[in-house]
């Protein structure tokens, strides 16, 4: 039996999907090797995201995922795809996934949709493109301040006054 295009793309993406919780329980860009996500994209593949983020901008090939992967290391302790809605016509696939995440540099922890167009040719996923709704929130839940950019003073009896106070991350 062949499948149909609009069932290829959702199976390549349910096993992308797969892959990646794989490769994040492994340790994710610091531990695990991107070998367990590379079957899944095309050498070219290219992944758009806001500029906005901490890990703004078009990464191409693997490597560029790669490098991606690293960079969603950095600015998140953890990114969970909580729930998941599929719809595929052809090539083009939208998924809607609800996600909760912690921001490695406040702790701050989010819960937000994530609408991503992702184009499926021959097996493989060959273009992402995520829409965020808040990409302000996420980028502010990401940042780290410097002290001329705080909106109240360090608490000098803390541990270190350097680390932005409670109040700056609420």
């Amino acid at each position: 039996m062949t499948m149909s295009p609009t069932s290829e793309s959702v199976a390549v993406l349910t096993g992308m999907y797969a892959a990646e919780a794989e490769y994040l329980a492994a340790g994710g860009p610091d531990e695990a090797s991107f070998d367990l996500l590379a079957p899944f994209f095309a050498p070219d593949v290219e992944m758009h995201q806001a500029d906005a983020l901490p890990y703004g901008g078009t990464w191409r090939g693997h490597n560029g995922m790669t490098r991606f992967f690293l960079r969603m290391g950095e600015a998140w302790e953890s990114f969970d795809m909580v729930e998941q809605t599929f719809l595929a016509t052809g090539e083009t696939a939208v998924v809607l996934t609800q996600v909760r995440a912690r921001a490695r540099a406040t702790g701050r922890e989010l819960s937000f949709p994530l609408l991503q167009a992702i184009t499926v040719k021959d097996g493989r996923i060959t273009q992402v493109r995520p829409f965020y709704w808040d990409t302000q929130a996420i980028a502010d839940a990401c940042a780290v301040l410097r002290p001329s950019e705080r909106r109240c003073r360090p608490d000098p009896s803390g541990p270190d006054p350097r680390l932005t106070p409670a109040c700056c991350t609420a």
